[in-house]
């Protein structure tokens, strides 16, 4: 029987965590303290391995059904779902190192030793002001600045 809203809402916690099953491997998770997790089930490999998919309420059903959606396809291609968003989050984490903001702020901190205390502060105010938020978070490419 597919997960409904009313169900997941009548989901009451025991004294172990119980899996209410939905569609496709997808299945809600009752932990004791309450909470309630999405979680998408799925074998890669030859192993069993488990996907978060988010927390009720702040996923919806439908939104775990698109996130299980869009787990399963690349599963269906031959790669991993969880290896998949696992790649993302460093390439994420890459470009926030690499990012405009924190190579500005490492060039201050190297290069304000030779000036003085008005220059630098007045020089911070002015990328904070103006080019960080103008700029954002993208990233630099890899240049030596000597």
């Amino acid at each position: 029987m597919p997960l409904t809203d009313v169900l997941i809402k009548k989901a009451v916690p025991r004294d172990k965590a119980y899996r209410v099953a939905d569609s496709g491997g997808m299945y809600l998770e009752v932990m004791p303290n309450g909470s309630k997790y999405f979680r998408l089930k799925y074998r890669f490999g030859g192993k069993e391995n488990r996907l978060a998919l988010g927390v009720y309420p702040s996923t919806t059903l439908s939104e775990a059904r698109e996130k299980r959606y869009a787990a399963r396809a690349p599963l269906a291609k031959g790669v991993d779902p969880s290896a998949n968003r696992k790649a993302a989050k460093l390439a994420h984490r890459e470009s926030a190192a690499n990012s405009f903001e924190v190579v500005s702020r490492e060039w201050l901190e190297k290069f304000s030793i030779q000036w003085s205390a008005s220059h630098r502060d007045r020089l911070t105010r002015r990328l904070e002001l103006y080019l960080f938020p103008l700029i954002d978070q993208k990233a630099v490419s890899a240049v030596k600045v000597t």
